[in-house]
């Protein structure tokens, strides 16, 4: 309207005074025209000014419309991008779109702007929280990823800024990732739930070994000690990998150091026996000396197979085979002595090779093994006492042929005392004692017989010869029956002698017609008696034994060395005697003379005559 006055303006005044001054605009110019009428301008001044102002206000009328249309399109702009922002959220979002359209009654731009902007707000809100939800799950899965995977894993505001560019933030992807995630969580707990049962199992074998455990685990990851959380325990392939290997190396090594355990335990347990250590002794290592018999799963004491366990008991095995080195003399010595006691028992000759000399030369030059010389000793003490009871009869013979030997000696001696029928005391006790010696003396024969029989039987029944302290038993009772002969011998001699002497006594009376003086009587019974005395004419002394030479076919043989009475007293004084026969015409006058002395008073109404 205004472009359409001023333009008449420049037409004519025709226009310019007509009725569109009656609008505001038009009374200002009347009032302009009548001012410059009363001015005196011009008609063309005026209309030039008119011209002007209306050039003026179609400047200003522009400057108006281009500011309008600039708003507008302003307004269409911000309209379509918030549509379109509209759409794009809608569609992330997963909502419904038919929420979310503008009502088509809004006509105007500023009218539809108001109506988008609450819409758009709202699934702005709701984009953003989807985002954090999603970013929350995802953070949750990336956090776990790199937990198994052992990588870094992105951060929080990191995640957001990327799904912040996503395009899908529907409840659709955010159920999937929630399935991820549990799916993530249910290995990480298995995996947790493994780690920890390798860790508690590299725990008992650390304790076993008497390593240390911190430093074991934090060689495969340091997060597997020192914390108590069980995200910040590493669940990964490589852990779990290097438990593993871990468990092998300490498993390989508790292996290695059971067997060289149980080999030292046995030296132990030898050595505790070879010792007789005393139970308190033993006490110390109970614990240890448990796993000889024990497999390597029983073994499971805290620090028995420690480093330290195991060397103290290095160190008590050469402690006690140091011991073993100075008390091995001892014990193999006492040993020794015991086949010693059992041989004298049994009057057999131990084994010379382990003569104490012997032993003890051998064991300080290390050639032999005192245990294994020990346990040689031993089966000679077993084989021994074995032996010795295959010998009990004949030993319990040999007893009784001894005994009955003493009984002659002491008989004997019985007979050379002068005062043996005196009513001394206990005399009465003596008669009875030799009636008793006689019929013993009498069976001495026969035992020897029955004895020389049971010594051929045992010989032959084991094809080795019957030992006496060394001898061969059947050499010595051969023996004692050929001196016995001998004694008998001499015993006739002595009475053929006596026989003599009196024949040459009436002799002589008869030729003298006295008899001789009771001085010289009492001298050669003094001379006889003395004579008796040195042992040299008794038939019932046993001579002194020739050594026979060496081209004897009779070899030389011990004599026993446990006799009783004179006999005894003999055998100690010669080891040695030969079985060989005696020489009997080697008796002289002397020895006859003596013999007959020595049995002057065994008349045959005298209770010591021997039939």
């Amino acid at each position: 309207m205004g472009e359409m006055v001023m333009a008449g303006y420049g037409l004519d005044k025709a226009v310019r005074a007509s009725g569109s001054f009656d609008t505001p605009c038009g009374a200002l110019l009347r009032e302009l025209e009548q001012i410059w009428t009363e001015i005196g301008e011009r008609e063309q001044d005026k209309d030039r000014m008119f011209l002007e102002l209306e050039t003026e206000c179609m400047r200003v009328y522009r400057r108006k419309v281009d500011s309008a249309s600039a708003e507008r399109a302003q307004l269409r702009q911000s309209l379509m991008a918030k549509e379109a922002e509209l759409k794009a959220l809608v569609a992330s979002i997963g909502e419904n779109t038919t929420r979310f359209k503008v009502d088509e009654k809004h006509t105007s731009l500023k009218d539809q702007l108001a109506a988008v902007t609450p819409l758009l707000e709202e699934l702005r809100a709701k984009k953003e929280e989807r985002i954090k939800q999603i970013s929350n799950v995802q953070s949750q899965i990336e956090k776990i990823k790199a937990q198994i995977s052992d990588h870094g894993y992105q951060n929080y505001d990191a995640c957001v800024k990327q799904l912040s560019d996503d395009h899908d933030l529907s409840t659709r992807r955010i159920s999937d990732l929630q399935m991820q995630l549990r799916n993530l969580q249910k290995e990480k707990s298995d995996r947790l739930q493994k780690v920890f049962v390798y860790v508690d199992e590299v725990h008992g074998l650390c304790a076993v070994l008497g390593m240390d455990f911190a430093e074991t685990v934090k060689e495969v990851h340091p997060s597997l000690h020192g914390t108590n959380s069980e995200n910040s325990t590493n669940i990964s392939d490589s852990t779990l990998e290097g438990l593993t290997q871990t468990i092998l190396k300490l498993k390989a090594e508790k292996k290695t150091r059971v067997l060289k355990l149980q080999e030292i335990v046995e030296k132990l347990h030898k050595l505790w026996n070879l010792m007789e250590s005393a139970e308190q002794e033993r006490r110390q290592f109970a614990k240890v000396a448990a796993v000889l018999g024990s497999s390597e799963e029983e073994t499971t004491s805290p620090g028995i197979l420690s480093l330290e366990t195991i060397q103290e008991t290095e160190e008590e095995v050469e402690r006690l085979t140091k011991q073993k080195a100075s008390r091995m003399k001892e014990l193999v010595l006492k040993k020794r002595l015991e086949l010693e006691d059992v041989c004298r028992n049994a009057h057999m000759e131990p084994d010379m090779n382990t003569a104490p000399e012997k032993i003890i030369a051998l064991i300080d030059s290390g050639l032999v093994d005192p245990c294994e010389l020990l346990s040689s000793i031993e089966v000679q003490i077993a084989k021994a006492n074995e032996e010795s009871l295959t010998r009990k009869d004949i030993m319990e013979r040999v007893d009784k042929w001894l005994s009955a030997c003493d009984e002659e000696t002491w008989l004997e001696e019985y007979n050379q005392d002068d005062n043996r029928y005196s009513a001394g005391r206990g005399a009465h006790l003596n008669l009875k004692r030799a009636e008793k010696a006689r019929i013993l003396v009498q069976k001495i024969p026969t035992m020897i017989d029955n004895l020389i029989a049971k010594t051929f039987a045992w010989e032959d029944e084991r094809n080795v010869p019957f030992l006496y302290d060394g001898v061969r038993l059947v050499a010595i009772l051969e023996e004692q029956k050929l001196r016995r002969a001998q004694r008998e011998e001499d015993k006739r001699r002595c009475r053929d002698q006596k026989k003599l002497q009196s024949l040459l006594l009436r002799e002589k009376e008869l030729i003298f017609g006295s008899k001789p003086s009771p001085r010289k009587t009492n001298s050669f019974n003094r001379r006889m008696s003395n004579h008796h005395s040195n042992g040299n004419g008794t038939g019932f002394m046993t001579p002194v034994p020739r050594r026979v030479s060496a081209g004897s076919a009779t070899p030389e043989l011990l004599t026993p060395r446990s006799y009783s009475g004179r006999y005894n007293n003999y055998f100690k004084e010669n080891r040695r005697l030969t079985a060989a026969p005696l020489n009997f015409s080697a008796v002289s006058k002397e020895d006859s003379m003596s013999s007959f002395a020595s049995i002057s008073g065994s008349e045959p109404d005298s209770p010591l005559y021997l039939h």
